[in-house]
């Protein structure tokens, strides 16, 4: 019987025992008549599957750089004992130093102990082996999503990310409306969450915008929802869902028929996705409102949707603000208002649509067989030339309830034509005329129109330099006349001069409840021009934002009020 005797010296103990192996190398020998060589394959076929990706590089036990690092050393001993075998007991790795050692008494003990010793390592490195690729997966979990305060190395954590995805289902089970914004649970999330809301009868409302949810996400929740026609409303807005997620929630909605409200702002959605909505549109006959603001759209994206307007018969809302129509998109999506007759707000803020989009838009607006009530186009480059078309809107349109012109440049011409077609208007409680270069001029034509208009109850003015004697011509109508309860006049270059018009006028007007005058310079004269007025019993004044002014101290009045 052969024997031999390993005598590892370990100068550092580390969790690498197993690479003891790989500094010795045994061709083949015998212990109690059982071959060894398996064993070592088997420990070597271990330890070299045994690596880690560490700073992005392949890390191995048996790496050619962790094995110089000195970490052990070996003195082998090999003591031939069968003559008959001695051709067979060849020796990889031997120092010349070394010399052969005469058999003893327990070499049988000896050899068992190296066989399980090997046994030993192997296991180990299995162990280690485990552990690496379970350390691995939790931290792939967090990367993508999962927000909890345990490290990923922590034994806690699948246990505490399930308990908070818990609580989070609890909560579909629960409540009527759930807000899950902001939580980033991401597409695992996600996944875990849906299986709650296939045929979850209680809740109405969920909100899951801003949690890191991709197409992959969408995908579980695409299946489930076709079995729920209890959720009305569904906010994934925030979520880089991109087109492949687009078309996913478009194949649910297909068949969905409870969903009433859906939410896709800021999700990365360009032309294609637009084209998967659009067709679920021509099929759906549920959903009523639908927001795609701050996305990728463009022309083809807008053709799409027209065109899905022109087959659906149910949609009341469509939110396309920021994104890329320009004045194609707009004369694209006119061509769909002219058929259709359940659309009631039409939101293309941001668009850059310029004059001949505004013209192309309100023919189709005009045509519009239904009633709209809301029509937002601002930021859109409309200048004086789209200004008039708006007018001609505004004096046909007998349903017309909001309208925002925010941030365009009609100037004063263009003011002068919406103030006309406000005469005529019996229907407009809200305009947004903020941010469109209006002087003195433009303003002395509005305030001709508030004395003929009982209806306009909000007008927003903020970010036009009106100046002094634009308030004054506004302030003398609002003494006596028109309806206007909320009136801001924010950054209007007033001055204190134009604040006492204003303070003037609030002495005898009983519908201004909320006036906005930030930011117009009045300064502690101005503002206790104000506080003098007020000394006269005003009830209907609730609200008075004398922001960014200027005012220093704290001044009073000779009845003691406060300005």
């Amino acid at each position: 019987m052969a024997s031999s005797l390993c005598d590892l010296h370990h100068n550092q103990i580390t969790s690498y025992l197993p690479c003891i192996s790989a500094q010795v190398r045994l061709n083949a020998y015998t212990v109690n008549g059982q071959t060894m060589r398996s064993m070592l394959n088997l420990q070597h076929r271990a330890l070299s599957s045994h690596s880690a990706y560490v700073g992005g590089a392949v890390f191995s036990p048996l790496h050619p750089n962790y094995l110089a690092r000195g970490h052990m050393k070996a003195r082998l001993w090999a003591v031939r004992a069968d003559s008959s075998r001695r051709d067979s007991q060849q020796l990889y790795y031997r120092p010349e130093s070394m010399k052969a050692a005469a058999p003893t008494a327990s070499g049988k003990f000896i050899g068992f102990a190296v066989g399980a010793g090997l046994v030993l390592a192997v296991v180990f490195a299995l162990v280690k082996l485990t552990g690496t690729l379970f350390n691995t997966a939790t931290s792939n979990m967090v990367s993508t999503g999962i927000d909890l305060p345990f490290s990923p190395r922590s034994n806690k954590l699948e246990r505490r990310s399930r308990d908070r995805l818990g609580d989070f289902a609890r909560e579909l089970r629960l409540l009527r409306s759930v807000d899950m914004s902001g939580r980033n649970f991401g597409d695992e999330g996600l996944i875990f969450l849906a299986e709650g809301l296939a045929f979850n009868q209680n809740v109405e409302e969920v909100d899951f915008s801003a949690n890191g949810i991709t197409a992959v996400g969408l995908k579980a929740l695409s299946d489930v929802l076709p079995l729920n026609d209890f959720l009305k409303a569904l906010n994934l807005s925030g979520n880089p869902v991109g087109d492949e997620g687009a078309k996913g929630i478009s194949v649910m909605l297909e068949k969905n028929r409870g969903l009433l409200k859906l939410q896709l702002n800021s999700a990365n959605i360009g032309d294609e996705g637009a084209k998967a909505l659009a067709e679920m549109l021509k099929k759906n006959s549920c959903l009523l409102v639908i927001e795609l603001n701050n996305n990728m759209i463009d022309y083809s994206g807008f053709s799409a949707l027209a065109e899905a307007l022109i087959e659906n018969k149910t949609i009341r809302a469509i939110h396309l603000n920021g994104n890329y129509g320009g004045a194609l998109g707009a004369s694209a999506f006119a061509k769909g208002l002219e058929v259709n007759k359940s659309l009631r707000e039409v939101h293309l803020h941001g668009n850059g649509i310029g004059n001949e989009g505004a013209r192309a838009l309100i023919s189709g607006l005009v045509a519009h067989r239904g009633k709209i009530t809301t029509v937002d186009i601002g930021n859109n480059s409309i200048g004086s030339k789209g200004a008039f078309h708006i007018a001609e809107y505004i004096k046909k349109c007998k349903s017309l309830l909001w309208l925002n012109l925010y941030m365009n440049d009609i100037g004063d011409e263009g003011t002068e034509k919406i103030a006309k077609a406000l005469k005529q208007n019996g229907t407009l409680t809200t305009i947004d005329l903020g941010g469109n270069n209006i002087h003195a001029v433009g303003a002395s034509h509005l305030a001709e129109a508030l004395k003929d208009n009982s209806v306009l109850t909000s007008l927003e003015l903020s970010y036009n330099p009106i100046g002094p004697e634009g308030i004054k011509a506004l302030a003398e109508v609002l003494k006596f006349s028109g309806n206007i309860q909320i009136l801001k006049l924010g950054w209007c270059q007033i001055g204190v001069k134009g604040v006492e018009h204003i303070a003037e006028a609030l002495k005898y007007n009983t519908t201004i409840s909320t006036l906005d005058l930030r930011a117009n310079g009045l300064g502690d004269d101005g503002a206790a021009s104000l506080a003098r007025s007020l000394k006269v019993v005003n009830e209907t004044l609730t609200s008075l934002d004398l922001g960014f002014n200027e005012i220093r101290g704290c001044l009073c009045s000779s009845s003691g009020t406060k300005g």
